[in-house]
């Protein structure tokens, strides 16, 4: 098993990162100007450590910058998580092939999510089982290498069936968590991680922003795939049909 994230193609390309690139920019100039800042009150501190008034400006000075560099510090924390979901949302909607939806999912788990372990669960047509369509690693040893999933795992049973997302590990499941897939009150299936990269340590509550994103974004995009395949397929056969007539 490799130690570090595994990449997959992603789906989709172009620069739809613009607006949060310049905001991180700013942020950037932000920093070296309270860097530059710093300098100044330093020198200034050196020049005048004999007036009072001046050590009281200089004080007052320096707690402001500390200040402004706190709050510049959660601001890019928060560009980067904002750019974070926007480059999985971008990702799940810019293809209509089903393979190219699950391979960004599968990308997004190891690269957005840091899992090591994983598997992409889904129903098929006919709705009659849970196929396992991606597989990372020995996720279980009653159904590891399986095609399909057959129940039995408390946490991923209990998400499938109310559609809500679980973390654990608990008792007779390995699960750390079960994403429920759910488009218009129906789950079309999971995502379900049982090891995350030794780097990556836990899931925080950024994760969990991302982890309810996909529940909700990668169902549709699924779906919607499903949808778009199903039609080209019948369009294809159409075609066929009115060629042969033709020929005829």
């Amino acid at each position: 098993m490799a130690e570090g994230p595994r990449s997959y193609s992603s789906a989709g390309s172009g620069d739809p990162l613009a607006t949060l690139m310049r905001a991180r920019q700013l942020i950037h100039d932000a920093q070296a100007a309270i860097e530059e800042a710093s300098k100044s009150v330093v020198q200034q501190r050196t020049a005048s450590s004999e007036i009072p008034e001046h050590a009281v400006r200089l004080a007052k000075a320096e707690n402001e910058r500390e200040e402004l560099a706190v709050r510049l510090a959660e601001v890019e924390h928060q560009v980067g998580r904002l750019m974070t979901l926007y480059v999985a949302t971008y990702q799940l909607h810019a293809t209509l092939d089903p393979a190219d939806v699950q391979s960004t999912i599968a990308e997004i788990a190891v690269n957005l999510l840091g899992a090591e372990r994983f598997a992409l669960l889904l129903r098929d047509e006919d709705e009659s089982a849970l196929e396992i369509r991606i597989q990372e690693g020995a996720i279980d040893s009653t159904w590891s290498g399986a095609s399909t999933y057959p129940g039995g795992d408390p946490i991923i049973d209990a998400s499938l069936l109310d559609g809500m997302l679980r973390f654990g590990p608990v008792d007779n499941s390995p699960v750390l968590v079960a994403v429920p897939l759910r488009v218009q009150d129906v789950t079309v299936g999971a995502l379900v991680i049982t090891k995350l990269f030794e780097h990556k340590g836990k899931l925080d509550e950024d994760d969990r922003d991302l982890l309810d994103l996909l529940g909700a974004h990668a169902a549709s995009a699924l779906f919607a795939s499903r949808v778009y395949s199903r039609a080209a397929r019948k369009l294809r056969t159409l075609e066929g049909l009115i060629k042969l007539v033709k020929q005829g």
